[in-house]
C-alpha cells in the first residue's frame, strides 16, 4: 500500500496511541469483559501497523485469528463461567507487586534500548517492496518450506483428533465399580417421614 508519507506518519501515530491506550485498558480496567473488549481494540489496532508496513496476509491473519477466535474465545470463556468472588486481601502483596513492577520496567528498558540501538535507516541496496505478499509466501510454502508446512499441519490433525476423542467420554470404559459410586452419589437420602395417624 502506496500511502504518502504524512498520511503514514499520521495514522502511524493514531494507531500508537489507540493501541496503547487500549492496552492500558486491558491492564486497568476491573471488568474483566471491558478488558476482553478492548484486547480485541489491541489486535485491531496491531493489524492496522501491519497493513502500513505493507504486511497484509499477516495484517488478515492477525483480524481472522486474534479477533476472530482467539479473543472469541476469551469471551466466551468469561460469559460462561461467571464466577463472582469476593476481594481478599492477600497478604504480602507488596512483594507480588514490587516484582511485577521490576519485571515491567526491565521489559520497558530492553524494548527501549532496542529502539534506540537499532539503524532505522532504510538501506539502498535493499530487495523491491513485495506487491502481493500471499503470493510470494505461497511460493515459500510449497516450495522452501514445503517440508515444515506439511509437518505443521500433521501436528494440527493429531491436536484435533486428540480433542475429540476426550471430548467423546463415551468411548472411554468405566472404572469396574466407579459406576456404582457415581450413581448413588449424587443421590441425598431419602428422610423418614412419620407415621400420620391414619397409618399407626
Amino acid at each position: 500500500m502506496n500511502l504518502a508519507e504524512g498520511v503514514q506518519s499520521v495514522s502511524l501515530i493514531i494507531l500508537s496511541a489507540m493501541l496503547i491506550a487500549a492496552a492500558l485498558g486491558v491492564v486497568l480496567l476491573s471488568n474483566i469483559v471491558y478488558s476482553a473488549f478492548l484486547l480485541g481494540g489491541v489486535f485491531i489496532c496491531i493489524s492496522g501497523i501491519y497493513i502500513l508496513l505493507n504486511a497484509d496476509f499477516v495484517a488478515a491473519a492477525q483480524i481472522l485469528i486474534y479477533v476472530g477466535a482467539i479473543n472469541v474465545l476469551i469471551l466466551f470463556a468469561i460469559m460462561l463461567v461467571n464466577k463472582t468472588e469476593d476481594f481478599v486481601a492477600i497478604p504480602r502483596r507488596w512483594i507480588r507487586s514490587g516484582s511485577t513492577a521490576l519485571v515491567c520496567l526491565g521489559l520497558f528498558a530492553l524494548l527501549g534500548t532496542m529502539v534506540l540501538i537499532t539503524p532505522w535507516q532504510i538501506s539502498t541496496t535493499s530487495p523491491a517492496v513485495i506487491e502481493n505478499t500471499m503470493v510470494a509466501l505461497g511460493k515459500h510454502f510449497f516450495s522452501d518450506f514445503l517440508l515444515p508446512f506439511e509437518l505443521a499441519s500433521i501436528l494440527l490433525l493429531i491436536a484435533m483428533i486428540g480433542a475429540i476423542v476426550l471430548a467423546r467420554r463415551d468411548f472411554i470404559p468405566d472404572i469396574s465399580g466407579k459406576s456404582e459410586l457415581t450413581s448413588t452419589a449424587l443421590t441425598l437420602p431419602e428422610r423418614p417421614r412419620e407415621l400420620t395417624k391414619s397409618e399407626k
